[in-house]
């Protein structure tokens, strides 16, 4: 019998690829984490700021009719003016 014999098997190349594969699992835990993170940060915070969005649309309803305001305030300087004139000022 030879040394190569007795000795067994070559397992560098299992030690090898498994070494690499661990490597690899570690890299994209360490990636997916603070993204994993991040994304539960902000769900956390999603209600606030659907409330606070919901409040802005309640406060800036009211400009909807500020362009039906400003035709009246139009009509209504119109007519000011017209009664000016006939009163010949």
């Amino acid at each position: 019998m030879t040394l190569a014999q007795t000795a067994g098997p070559d397992m560098s190349g299992w030690y090898l690829g498994f070494g690499i594969g661990i490597v690899v699992v570690l890299v994209v835990v360490a990636l997916v984490v603070p993204i994993l993170v991040l994304a539960h940060k902000i769900g956390k915070q999603a209600p606030a700021i659907s409330a606070a969005l919901q409040q802005s649309e309640r406060n800036t309803r009211p400009l909807a009719d500020l362009r039906q305001t400003i035709d009246h305030a139009g009509v209504i300087t119109a007519g000011l003016r017209r009664g000016r004139e006939r009163l010949g000022g």
